[in-house]
């Protein structure tokens, strides 16, 4: 099965120029607005690739992003920091995160780390079968 994505951001217009360019290259995603709206997706749908934003109201990325972790170890987790905040970034790794990308987005950039972080979880199932 191909790369599944679910994108996390609270501003809207980002989030919908993201599913616009990765639709447009035939990559199904979902978008959710929130941390709790992305959790309950995660809970229901299969996903590869989670790209999440860091500074959300409510629900902040590294708090969804160890949630996820809890929940689903395999989903490879992509963070979006703006603000030059390297270190938000660098965080997230810790926590388990595949790779950040700093806003503005490079879109060439940030599908080349969707595909790599897709291929380390089929690596991670292949040695890890259920």
């Amino acid at each position: 099965m191909g790369l599944r994505v679910l994108a996390v951001d609270d501003e809207a217009d980002f989030i919908e120029t993201l599913v616009k360019r990765f639709t447009y290259r035939q990559i199904p995603v979902t978008a959710a607005a929130s941390g709790p709206e992305a959790l309950a997706l995660l809970d229901r749908e299969p996903f590869d690739v989670v790209i999440l934003d860091m500074r959300m109201p409510g629900m902040d990325g590294l708090t969804v992003l160890r949630e996820i972790k809890k929940r689903h170890p395999l989903v490879e987790v992509i963070i979006l920091t703006g603000h030059a905040s390297v270190e938000a970034g660098m965080q997230g790794m810790s926590l388990g995160a595949y790779d950040y990308v700093l806003k503005p987005v490079d879109f060439g950039e940030l599908l080349e780390k969707a595909k790599k972080a897709h291929e380390r979880k089929k690596l991670h199932e292949a040695r890890n079968p259920a």
